[in-house]
């Protein structure tokens, strides 16, 4: 089994309650890398029996730390439409909630569609960039080959700070793994924190909520395979302790496959 297929595998265990389980692979400086708890909470939806169309919008609020070990996940659909569905999930350890989150799922229909983002042009090929250099980076890191073209994060914190903190990255899943939707919302949390990269100082930080938006439908995600997307990521204002963090994900084809935009506390 990949390990982020064992990392968001769920057992049903009774009416709306699945049992998961923090996986090494995936640990984060403090309990499990996010993007994982968010693909964990849209898997419990995936896997509903009741799931009506695929996703094409994900919030999760993070409420607490999640230890290590075994989580209990609540899916439910609290609205049924004729081609949408609204889902409310939340995931605990020994009666506490750490993590909640909501999900629309929706029936897609064929219908005018025309792009307006465009992505980068001219960037070189995954495989003309080195691998990024993870010595020393938490477990989670190394599940995912990341390729900068541009903001790779910094060899040494030497507080010199940066004009701006964009970044723009090839990553993929390490070792590859077909894209899906629950690993596409993992990844649209696998960019390092935008203070890190702006004032090149290791702060404390711990993201608060993520919004992520499917511009992808299944065969597009199934037409991308394995091979790696293109990352756009940067934060448009740091201020009283807190970040936002804007990203896009595109298809090696140039089309947008998801967006997410996530609220990140900072500590001095």
């Amino acid at each position: 089994m990949h390990p982020f297929d064992a990392a968001v595998e769920l057992t049903p265990t009774h009416d709306d309650y699945l049992r998961g389980a923090t996986h090494p692979a995936y640990a984060n400086m403090v309990g499990p890398f996010g993007g994982t708890t968010a693909a964990v909470l849209l898997q419990a939806a995936l896997r509903h029996p009741a799931r009506l169309g695929d996703p094409v919008a994900l919030t999760v609020n993070f409420a607490a730390p999640i230890g290590d070990g075994a989580f209990d996940v609540q899916a439910r659909a609290v609205r049924t439409n004729r081609s949408t569905q609204h889902w409310t999930m939340a995931l605990s350890q020994d009666d506490h909630v750490a993590a909640t989150a909501t999900a629309v799922f929706a029936k897609r229909r064929s219908t005018w569609s025309a792009p307006e983002a465009a992505p980068p042009r001219d960037l070189p090929a995954p495989h003309a960039l080195p691998e990024a250099t993870l010595a020393g980076r938490p477990a989670w890191v190394h599940r995912y080959d990341m390729r900068f073209v541009e903001g790779p994060l910094p060899d040494a914190f030497d507080d010199s700070e940066q004009p701006h903190s964009r970044s723009v990255v090839w990553v993929r899943d390490e070792p590859p793994r077909p894209l899906d939707f629950a690993s596409l919302a993992a990844l649209c949390d696998s960019f390092f924190p935008r203070v890190w990269m702006r004032r090149r100082t290791r702060t404390a930080i711990g993201t608060v909520s993520l919004t992520t938006y499917f511009h992808a439908d299944a065969p597009m995600l199934a037409a991308q395979g394995d091979r790696p997307v293109l990352g756009v990521v940067r934060a448009q204002a740091f201020r009283d302790g807190y970040f936002d963090h804007s990203a896009q994900l595109w298809d090696d084809a140039g089309r947008l496959l998801a967006s997410s935009h996530q609220l990140v506390y900072y500590r001095e």
